[in-house]
């Protein structure tokens, strides 16, 4: 091999693709955890304007979760982070939860949606936010944990339409992690 007069090898220049195939650069680790990071969207989460894009997200409610620490209030954000919560009768609300800004996320795989069309994760979250703006708010059975999870099943979800209160409420425990 010949040397450069530093003493180190010359090095040749890779050899081109064959023809009508492409390079194709390989991402290295560190730029496979940035896209995980960011979400398959490449929306980066931002917690100081509460964008958690792809995420199920939860708050405490003031006395409630005081007494019953796992019960709070649920949002499911769209793929640019935006926070849809069904905050009472006949309310929706857009990028400001009914009881502050979220305390944990359970951040989900887009890949994961078995619903074709353009955008279907945004699609699931409107249609239900648009359901949920017709329904009456109700404590223990037609709540936000119930619009999360008609969301998780018009698109199912991990090829899923059985979400419901109980494994929202499971999966946020087992999996959601502490806003920092």
């Amino acid at each position: 091999m010949a040397e450069a007069e530093g003493g180190s090898p010359l090095l040749l220049p890779p050899p081109p693709p064959p023809p009508g195939m492409a390079e194709v650069e390989v991402p290295t680790a560190a730029e496979r955890d940035m896209k995980h990071y960011h979400g398959s969207g490449g929306v980066a989460m931002d917690v100081e304007r509460s964008r958690f894009p792809y995420c199920v997200v939860w708050t405490p409610i003031p006395v409630l979760t005081w007494f019953f620490p796992i019960i709070g209030h649920m949002g499911i954000c769209t793929s640019t982070g935006v926070i849809r919560d069904f905050a009472g009768p006949y309310f929706v609300s857009e990028d400001n939860m009914a009881f502050g800004k979220p305390v944990k996320y359970w951040k989900l795989d887009p890949a994961q949606v078995y619903t074709s069309g353009p955008n279907a994760w945004d699609t699931a979250v409107h249609d239900a936010s648009e359901e949920y703006k017709h329904r009456m708010h109700n404590l223990c059975c037609d709540n936000c944990h119930s619009h999360v999870a008609l969301a998780l099943n018009l698109m199912r979800y991990n090829n899923s339409t059985n979400w419901n209160m109980v494994t929202l409420c499971f999966f946020c425990l087992l999996y959601g992690k502490y806003v920092r």
